[in-house]
């Protein structure tokens, strides 16, 4: 599925900072830290739900033009077996799940639904990088020092 102005950003073992237009930055791993608690602001909401934190929903917000989004998908892949997928996009499909709090807006298909409901979407801003990442997935039995893939629960 092609992202918006091409921005699909693979989730790969590398964690890769990519800049795209006027300067912004959107990276696709999982950084090492501490795991933030799920936004105050959002509903408590079902097993089936994706939950934003506060610093995903302001992120997306300064990022986002019009109708743009972040996509989360998971594909079969990196170290562990499964890696998530993070991208801009503007359409929304039939099968895909729309999670909004605060104007933002978290897009999900729902093949990649079953992969990542009950999880968080965080972002975070280190030193040496700054990125959307999966976090408190419950679905995953376990992850790969990456942080960008994992391996699901039987």
């Amino acid at each position: 599925m092609a992202a918006a102005r091409g921005l699909s950003l693979m989730a790969v073992a590398l964690r890769v900072v990519t800049p795209w237009a006027r300067g912004r930055l959107l990276a696709a791993s999982r950084g090492p830290q501490a795991r933030r608690e799920a936004s105050s602001s959002s509903s408590e909401a079902g097993e089936g739900q994706i939950h934003l934190t506060d610093s995903c929903v302001q992120r997306l917000l300064e990022i986002t033009e019009g109708s743009e989004f972040l996509r989360l998908e998971v594909e079969g892949g990196g170290c562990s077996g499964f890696q998530y997928k993070f991208s801009l996009d503007t359409v929304i499909n039939p099968d895909d799940r729309v999670f909004e709090q605060g104007g933002a807006r978290v897009v999900v298909d729902s093949d990649s639904l079953a992969f990542v409901k009950g999880a968080q979407v965080d972002f975070s801003q280190e030193l040496i990088r700054s990125s959307f990442q999966v976090l408190n997935n419950p679905q995953a039995q376990q992850g790969c020092s990456c942080g960008s893939s994992f391996s699901v629960k039987l």
